[in-house]
């Protein structure tokens, strides 16, 4: 983990540089968490651990994390937002490491072989290959719901196709690569939804990648962007190098 994501946290560091930088800005019992992570089970720890601090999340995210409530959720979670308060908006996909340091890979809980962890990102990146390659045609924009979500989760990664392809090691550089296409959605939802949030109320994004352990062993986060932005979507400050 150190080699291939340096500067990742535990979810215990992550959490208590959390308080200690947003506590100044007005970040307490009236703070709204919101998460974007993927549906897999194995992300519901983080959740978790952040509500002991925050409470209750309020949840944004589909397939690989992809932010795919929109407009309407966040829109509807700044509504929730308690009076004078503020909202907190963790997003980003997942990577697993397995007992073996195989990036991609994961030991479940109770299952005796390791899994794909995360398997709609591996789907992806399959499908990414296959359009590099000529093998198939970049899909049509889905017009029912059984299987949209992925279908949107390889479309947004095929602008990476080429730094996938020249990557020294793709299982690596693929969670990388799919947070920039999952920030880019998050800010542009923001921006068209920031105005929801009351007069006074803040949004802090933190966004980075979510590292999947073996079970019983802490999870990790690699964080990539933390920003505190106004109801107008400008923003106050960077407060990554705080972390």
């Amino acid at each position: 983990m150190n080699q291939c994501y340096p500067g990742a946290l535990s979810n215990k560091e992550l959490i208590n540089k959390l308080q200690k930088t947003l506590e100044p800005h007005g970040y307490d019992h009236k703070t709204l968490l919101a998460t974007s992570l993927c549906c897999d089970e194995v992300n519901r720890t983080l959740e978790r651990d952040l509500g002991e601090s925050f409470g209750d999340n309020f949840s944004m995210g589909g397939l690989a994390g992809f932010p795919f409530g929109g407009v309407t959720s966040f829109c509807a979670m700044a509504h929730h937002i308690p009076n004078d308060g503020s909202c907190l908006v963790v997003y980003g996909p997942h990577v697993g490491i397995d007992s073996k340091c195989v990036v991609g890979s994961i030991n479940r809980k109770g299952r005796k072989v390791h899994g794909i962890c995360c398997g709609s990102a591996m789907g992806a990146f399959n499908y990414v290959k296959k359009v590099k390659s000529g093998e198939v045609k970049p899909s049509a924009t889905p017009q029912k719901p059984m299987d949209a979500q992925q279908t949107w989760v390889g479309k947004l990664l095929l602008p990476h196709a080429t730094r996938l392809e020249m990557a020294d090691d793709p299982a690596v550089e693929l969670p990388l690569a799919l947070f920039e296409s999952q920030d880019e959605l998050m800010k542009k939802i923001v921006n068209l939804g920031c105005k929801e949030v009351a007069e006074g109320g803040m949004i802090c994004l933190l966004g980075g990648v979510q590292i999947n352990t073996p079970y019983g062993t802490s999870d990790y986060f690699l964080p990539k962007v933390f920003q505190l932005r106004t109801n107008r979507g400008e923003l106050v400050d960077n407060l990554l190098p705080l972390l």
